[in-house]
This record gives structure tokens, C-alpha cells and sequence, in this order.
């Protein structure tokens, strides 16, 4: 049997058959469109599936469930997506419109939850019950697993851990608080601080590398700069790494999970992030033996990770 994984996102609808070895045996794709009605969205999840099914040579009656990974609030066991400002969601029974199409039972979740139970499943997590899953993106992400199930917290909110405060007063945070580890560790707070440091800068390295214009300066900057030994790129890179490794000591100090993977381009600089990562989070975290200690990697599922995760939520349904 195959399960059906649905990464819904503000942009795309991507579509997984996922098999019993949690491999994606086909996908396909189609543009959001937003903004337009939940039963439209819902019409074209319902057409890529078929579309999925279709590549694979697959039927419908091959399918054991579908799971959807969600911008937003989810009740994984109702169906429901409880408010999605990306989507225009609120209270949205997306179990009924897609079992009404398709006859199959329906998971929903949030989408960096099902991306986490992915990387549990099938990637850097596998074989671990405790995992913390960060994302570095436009904003900090987070999907938190125990005992090998989705922590959600009793309204389906938990897991908000780039909405955590790391500097009290701090920047403002898009969510309405200041000082949020997002302020400071997502990439567009990279990009951020790469801009001020080029403004206080103007010999800096990185305006060559940026083709002379803030407008190009993107998550690889300042590391383009520290590679080349710009004093003003090295400066932006060590502080990025301080106020990162200080949310993911927060992290471990809560949750003392066994391993604790980040994700987002911004780890496509491999050990250079890192490295200097576990150095900080080894010398602040709380932990009486080292041997027993969180193991920090980066998630190696991608993409992938959200369709593989949300392909099996049925097995940790309530």
C-alpha cells in the first residue's frame, strides 16, 4: 500500500506517493494561486494527487491515506485547519473537501511538524524518538518530536520557537514581540545584518561580491565575505552564529532531545555553520554528561521531508 504526502505551500502544491519504505515513488506539482477560495485550492490538491497517481501507474484503491502539511494551525485529528493567514484558512475543514474527492481518510498538519516527523522517519532523525527540528528561513520553524510523536501543545500552537525572546527589547519580530530568536537568526535577519555591516562599511569586500547594490546581498554574503577574510563579513558571521547558537542552547536546555537538526539554505555552508555551532551550544548548554549529550546535524530530507512526514501522519492519529 501507498500513502499520499501533500506539502501545501503559499506558492506550490506538491504532491508525494510515498511507499512502505518512505520513498517517494512520484510527485507532481502545481501552482498555488493565491488568493482564491479553500475549495478551489482543495480542487487542485485533488488534481495533482491524480496526477501522482497517474505517473506511478498507481489506482486510488493502492492508497491508504493522505496527509497534508499546512501553512498555520492544524488539528492533525479533525482535519481542520483551524487559521492560515498565507491561505486565507480559518476554521477550513480540509478532511471533508478532499475525502469528498477522493474517498480517503485525511491528516492535516502543520507543515514544519510534518516536515520534522519526515526527518524522523526517513532522514538525519531516523531512529531517534526525541528530535528538534529548526528551519532557517524568511523566518525560524520548528517541529518538535517526543517519543517519536508531534508535539503540538493542547491548541495545536506549540512548537513556535522562532517566536521565543533571546534579547528582551530587541528587534522587532514580525509577530509583534521584540527580541524573538526569528529577529535574529532567520535568513532575512542574516540578510539584515549583512546590509547594516555594509552600510558601516563601504571598503567592505561584500559590496563587490553584492554587485555593488544592498538589493543583491542574500544569505551567502557574509560567509562569501568571511572566506575571504572581509574583517566587516567576519564580524556579521560571528554574530549571526552567537545569537543562533544562543536560541539552540535555549533549545536543548528545554528539551534535551538527542538530536537537534537545522535546516534552510543558510546550511548549505556545511561544518563553516556548524561547527562553531557545537562549540558554542557544548559550552552553554546544561548537561551533566557529555557522552549523553544532543547531537546537532543539519536535515538532509529537504523538500521531501514535508511530503514524507505528512504521508504518515495517519500512524500517529489519535
Amino acid at each position: 500500500m501507498y500513502n499520499i504526502g501533500i506539502d501545501l505551500g503559499g506558492t506550490n502544491i506538491k504532491v508525494g506517493l510515498v511507499d512502505e519504505n518512505y520513498n517517494i515513488v512520484s510527485k507532481a506539482t502545481t501552482k498555488t494561486n493565491l488568493p482564491r477560495p479553500a475549495e478551489e485550492i482543495c480542487a487542485s490538491i485533488v488534481e495533482t494527487v491524480w496526477d501522482a497517481l497517474t505517473q506511478a501507474k498507481v489506482t486510488i484503491g493502492e492508497v491508504n491515506s493522505i496527509g497534508i502539511g499546512t501553512p498555520g494551525v492544524a488539528n492533525r485529528n479533525r482535519g481542520i485547519v483551524l487559521y492560515s493567514c498565507n491561505l486565507g484558512f480559518d476554521n477550513t475543514d480540509l478532511r471533508t473537501l478532499i475525502k469528498s474527492k477522493l474517498g480517503k481518510e485525511v491528516y492535516v498538519e502543520n507543515d514544519a511538524n510534518a516536515a520534522a516527523f519526515g526527518e524522523v522517519l526517513n532522514g538525519a532523525g531516523k531512529g531517534c524518538k526525541d528530535v528538534v527540528v529548526v528551519t532557517l528561513g524568511t523566518g525560524v520553524g520548528g517541529g518538535i518530536i517526543i517519543d517519536g510523536k508531534i508535539y503540538t501543545g493542547f491548541n495545536f500552537c506549540g512548537a513556535e520557537l522562532g517566536h521565543t525572546v533571546i534579547q528582551y527589547g530587541g528587534r522587532q519580530c514580525g509577530c509583534g514581540r521584540k527580541g524573538c530568536f526569528e529577529a535574529y537568526s532567520s535568513a532575512t535577519a542574516l540578510i539584515n545584518m549583512t546590509k547594516e555591516a555594509m552600510d558601516a562599511h563601504p571598503d567592505s569586500r561584500m559590496w563587490e561580491i553584492a554587485g555593488g547594490s544592498l538589493d543583491n546581498v542574500d544569505g551567502k554574503t557574509a560567509f562569501d565575505g568571511w572566506r575571504e577574510g572581509d574583517e566587516a563579513a567576519v564580524g556579521v558571521v560571528n554574530m549571526y552564529i552567537e545569537y543562533l547558537g544562543c536560541g539552540l542552547t535555549n533549545i536543548v536546555n528545554t528539551f534535551q532531545p538527542e538530536v537537534l537538526l537545522i535546516g534552510g539554505g543558510i546550511c548549505k555552508e556545511g561544518e563553516n555553520l556548524t561547527k562553531p555551532l557545537e562549540e558554542f551550544i557544548n559550552r552553554e548548554c546544561y548537561c551533566i554528561d557529555p557522552s549523553r549529550s544532543t547531537r546537532l546535524d543539519i536535515a538532509k530530507l529537504g523538500n521531501d521531508a514535508g511530503i514524507i512526514g505528512a504521508a504518515y501522519l495517519y500512524t500517529i492519529a489519535e
